[in-house]
């Protein structure tokens, strides 16, 4: 029996952001498409970096965020301060992560799944020869590709 591959269950159809887009083009995406976390790539589709909820939150910490954050916060944040709206307006290449680790299609499930614990991740970015975006493996990817296994 052939061992799974990354390209066996990817997500192909990827969300992904550009590195001139705002955190707060950023922050919509995450929310409409119920999604943490984005690939951010070129007009090629060649991988920049990622860019994660926790970029937005963490990477400024020291924003006058209410005391209670949640999803409101992002889609009203007009009713905020003027740092934070500023803050929005930051681009996506500023607190997108540069060094991330991504997957090849043909790489067997075992080794994502080790990549993705040991580097503490919650998705890994496939790539194909051309190192251009093929598909994304997250977590829950896993976790369903487990399940259909044991039915």
């Amino acid at each position: 029996m052939r061992k799974l591959v990354a390209g066996d269950i990817m997500n192909k159809r990827v969300v992904t952001i550009r590195k001139d887009q705002t955190i707060e083009e950023l922050a919509r995406i995450l929310i409409n498409n119920k999604i943490s976390g984005v690939p951010v790539v070129d007009e090629e589709k060649k991988i920049l970096g990622i860019v994660t909820e926790t970029d937005i939150i963490i990477k400024e910490s020291n924003l006058p965020f209410p005391p209670s954050f949640n999803y409101t916060f992002i889609k009203y944040y007009d009713s905020y301060t003027k740092t934070t709206k500023e803050y929005f307006k930051t681009k996506v290449e500023e607190v997108m992560t540069k060094k991330i680790k991504t997957a090849k299609i043909d790489m067997p499930i075992e080794k994502v799944v080790n990549i993705m614990i040991h580097n503490d991740i919650n998705r890994i970015p496939v790539v194909d020869n051309d190192n251009k975006l093929a598909g994304i493996i997250t977590r829950t990817d896993i976790m369903q590709n487990m399940i259909k296994k044991n039915r």
